[in-house]
């Protein structure tokens, strides 16, 4: 019996809903498609491809990250093995590797490199802030990128963050309207990943929680933490701008990597709430196969 199936008959029977056959457009945002499909008519997007992710810069960064982390498996930090493998069955998806990384600032990002198995990347600060549920909202809210085929732009997109300063020849061959046009539809991808987080984690609280603690946690302060406060803080948004489609619009100009995480608490809030979720979760749960398949792992 492996130690991945002993971990698993140690804890009661899950009950959580596999989602098998899970489409990306079943759960994708609405400003995600709509940022994708602009950025697909971007002109130079295939140039940039090709320069970023040719070959020598596939293999550099595919390396580098192989010897300064720490390789996820059965037999290697396996309780996070067992959250992301669970989390892949639930959204249906081949699992890739994950790479634990020393870095104090707590993150953590996806690459799917041309030609090599895409790899989830989570840094230690970030595994020390949450508990484990909220780890595996992290791992799904990645695997989201994955399922929705991100790859290719997120990866240019997390290359232009990781390379500043260390491949200067590089920044001068980007224009600038072209980074902003990926930046912004990096934030309105990061909506559809929080979905792809909510499916997996099937809690709501979960999912605020980790926002809750990437805006302002510790652990020093964790304890302390109130995520219904945290909660009743992102509908505040309400009382200030009654339009949310025209706040989110905005945030696509703003300077930052990341939508708000009040805002994105606010975001999930919503669609935990709305119809097209809760018939989501219902669909999937009414074929009892499918759940005795996640029992029998």
């Amino acid at each position: 019996m492996s130690q991945y199936r002993k971990l698993v008959h140690r804890k009661p029977p899950m009950s959580k809903v596999p989602l098998l056959g899970l489409q990306a457009a079943q759960f994708r945002h609405p400003l995600d498609l709509e940022a994708t499909q602009a950025l697909q008519q971007l002109p130079g997007l295939d140039w940039l491809v090709r320069s970023l992710l040719g070959s020598t810069a596939e293999q550099i960064f595919y390396l580098e990250n192989i010897g300064s982390s720490v390789l996820v498996s059965q037999q290697q930090l396996p309780e996070l093995y067992q959250l992301l493998q669970e989390a892949c069955h639930i959204l249906d998806l081949d699992q890739p590797q994950l790479y634990v990384r020393q870095h104090p600032t707590p993150n953590a990002y996806t690459l799917a490199m041309r030609g090599q198995r895409p790899f989830i990347v989570v840094h230690t600060s970030l595994l020390e802030l949450l508990d484990p549920p909220e780890i595996q909202a992290v791992f799904a809210h990645e695997l989201g990128h994955l399922k929705c085929e991100h790859g290719v732009y997120l990866t240019i997109a997390n290359l232009l963050v990781l390379a500043a300063g260390q491949l200067s020849p590089w920044g001068g061959l980007i224009a600038q309207s072209l980074q902003m046009q990926l930046m912004a539809w990096v934030r309105c991808a990061e909506f559809t990943c929080d979905r792809a987080g909510l499916l997996v984690t099937q809690n709501a609280k979960v999912m605020a929680s980790v926002l809750m603690k990437l805006a302002g946690g510790s652990p020093t302060f964790a304890a302390q933490l109130n995520v219904d406060a945290f909660i009743d803080q992102a509908r505040a948004y309400d009382h200030i701008d009654h339009d949310l489609a025209n706040l989110l619009k905005a945030v696509r100009t703003a300077e930052l990597t990341h939508p708000l995480p009040v805002l994105r608490a606010r975001e999930i809030d919503r669609w935990a709430d709305s119809p097209t979720y809760q018939s989501l979760l219902q669909t999937y749960a009414a074929h009892p196969e499918k759940r005795l398949a996640w029992l029998d792992w």
